[in-house]
């Protein structure tokens, strides 16, 4: 009994699909006005993996690169994060994509991408291993891949066969703006994935250009439309609204922070959010106000502390240094 109980455990805490890409992120500006940059491993569903895999879960990675140095290079950055990256295929038909981030004095970020296509956009069907799905407690996805088939229809199969299989679904709409040629098709694609989720996390900005509201009144549309379990509305520096049907609140963001670049903070604060789930071992529609409270100031104390350096994946804090800004 107990050796077939601990055949069917999952492999996996969290496994998602979707992007992993280089950011480069400038540094400063030569004097004739042209900026340096600094290449950093990165992608939305990477980054979200990344805290997880260092504050002790088991993740997985569902993703394609280009053949190439750079897909080589974030192939093995990965794999020395603690994410399995078994599933991460690499193609010889494009180049890995390219994120170029330029930051304002507050450390706000502008994107431009080299990516038609990308290698992230050609996953296909036959570049998923479902069982790595059926061996994960929860899929985990965004819509960066989304703008482009196969990627697209690849997703969507993988999130179908994953709530077939009763898996918490975790989706992050990440809207990059400058992928999509045509806004309606991301508004589209956005709703779908919102559609399908247990829990969202998703901006102030997302829930603007989706409803066009405050972040409250996201959130409350959020559960009339598609009935989540549970959703965080992030609010960069000002911290986070939270709603469950238990539960509602605000949690501010921490002092003290003194930010260089937010790239991947978003998808930090999910996937730290994400850990305190897990190991609260409840469903999230389940958790009671001081629950939330504690898990998103977690999550926002992460993502603030990942502001303070450069790049996404490489920025994730150590979890005591977490813990110590959350007491």
């Amino acid at each position: 009994m107990e050796e077939n109980m601990l055949q069917h455990k999952p492999n996996f805490d969290v496994t998602a699909i979707g992007e992993l890409l280089i950011d480069f992120t400038t540094e400063r500006l030569q004097d004739d006005g042209y900026p340096v940059m600094a290449a950093h491993p990165g992608g939305a569903v990477a980054n979200f993996l990344a805290p997880l895999a260092k504050y002790g879960k088991s993740v997985a990675l569902v993703a394609k690169v280009g053949n190439d140095a750079f897909g080589r290079q974030l192939v093995r950055t990965v794999q020395e994060c603690g994410i399995n990256a078994d599933c991460v295929m690499l193609t010889d038909d494009a180049f890995t994509t390219l994120a170029f981030v330029t930051l304002d004095s507050q450390g706000e970020r502008e994107f431009s991408f080299a990516r038609k296509p990308g290698a992230d956009t050609l996953l296909s069907l036959k570049d998923v291993d479902f069982s790595v799905i059926e061996r994960s407690k929860v899929l985990h996805f965004g819509s960066v891949c989304m703008t482009n088939e196969p990627a697209r229809e690849t997703h969507r199969k993988v999130v179908e066969h994953a709530k077939n299989a009763g898996k918490l679904i975790s989706y992050d709409p990440n809207l990059r703006e400058p992928l999509w040629n045509d806004l309606n098709d991301a508004r589209e694609q956005m709703l779908w994935g919102l559609s399908q989720a247990d829990v969202i996390k998703i901006s102030d900005s997302e829930v603007e250009f989706l409803f066009g509201c405050a972040p409250e009144e996201g959130a409350r549309r959020l559960f009339r439309l598609y009935r989540p379990k549970l959703v965080f509305v992030t609010l960069g520096r000002d911290g986070c609204y939270f709603m469950n049907r238990n539960a509602q609140g605000r949690v501010p963001g921490p002092d003290g922070i003194r930010t260089v670049d937010t790239t991947g903070a978003g998808d930090i604060f999910g996937g730290s959010a994400m850990y305190g789930i897990l190991n609260s071992g409840k469903d999230p529609e389940e958790l009671d106000e001081s629950e939330l409270r504690e898990i998103t100031r977690f999550a926002c104390a992460a993502a603030s502390l990942s502001t303070m350096r450069l790049g996404g994946i490489s920025s994730v804090p150590d979890l005591q240094t977490v813990l110590d800004m959350c007491k």
